[in-house]
């Protein structure tokens, strides 16, 4: 009677196992795609928020003392191919805006500035505020996994184009050492801030890497999450100005309609 409760009780585990794989393979079946060959459109439209900062602070930045993103969208199409359940890829081109505001507290800290209608170079010790904006297109290369029926991850490579771009601020509540650290001291007050424009010392590309990650809701429907984490900064490489680079790291949430 022992070995027959043994037998039953491992025909009724491997009942349940079979009836679970079936499960999951229906579940597949369900949210798709189906087949080796599968292939269509995901169209995406969905927020943006970040910043642009040097990795990691540098000593020159003593505090943050205000962050706040100002505001932006993404909306664009990947085409997907998969070659099997698990495995494929995404191509896509994805249209955004995105920026910030930053207030921090610096010290010595490499600045061009305008004040009074005169150009100044130098170590800059105070209040500085920045606005950055960035318009553009993205075209990412991703590999996709399904880690479920209604889960994937993508992971790859991107390519950015920047149509408009912003790097402008002003500095107070400080003074500048024109030159270098040692040089003549000009003091600047929170009533007469100096400014800065550096738009125009920006890249128009940049490449990095861009996670996504995918979660059917329905039949059609996606609701997405991702990070554009950008390895090149963002100025050119003979600007000198700034003497650390600044990358761009934004993240995405958003809707997708499948096909």
């Amino acid at each position: 009677m022992k070995a027959a409760k043994i037998i039953l009780m491992a025909v009724a585990l491997c009942w349940v196992a079979t009836a679970s794989a079936e499960d999951s393979e229906d579940k597949y079946e369900k949210w798709g795609p189906k087949g080796l060959k599968n292939s269509g459109w995901i169209f995406r439209i969905g927020g943006v928020i970040g910043g642009t900062s040097p990795i990691p602070l540098p000593a020159e930045i003593r505090g943050i003392e205000g962050f706040k993103p100002l505001g932006g969208f993404t909306f664009g199409a990947d085409y997907y191919q998969m070659f099997s359940r698990r495995w494929g890829f995404q191509a896509g081109v994805h249209f955004f805006t995105e920026g910030f505001h930053t207030k921090a507290r610096v010290k010595n800290y490499r600045m061009g500035i305008t004040q009074g209608g005169n150009y100044l170079e130098g170590n800059f010790t105070g209040v500085d505020e920045t606005d950055t904006k960035m318009t553009g297109i993205t075209i990412p290369v991703t590999l996709t996994f399904r880690v479920s029926p209604r889960w994937n991850i993508s992971v790859g490579p991107f390519i950015s184009y920047l149509q408009d771009r912003r790097f402008e601020g002003s500095v107070y509540d400080g003074y500048l050492r024109e030159g270098d650290p040692t040089g003549q001291k000009i003091e600047i007050t929170t009533d007469n801030p100096a400014t800065y424009d550096f738009r125009d010392d920006m890249r128009t590309t940049f490449w990095g890497l861009q996670f996504m990650f995918d979660w059917k809701a329905y039949k059609h429907l996606n609701v997405f999450a991702g990070l554009d984490w950008s390895f090149s900064g963002i100025f050119s490489s003979d600007f000198t100005t700034v003497e650390f680079s600044m990358y761009p790291i934004y993240a995405k949430v958003g809707v997708a309609y499948r096909l």
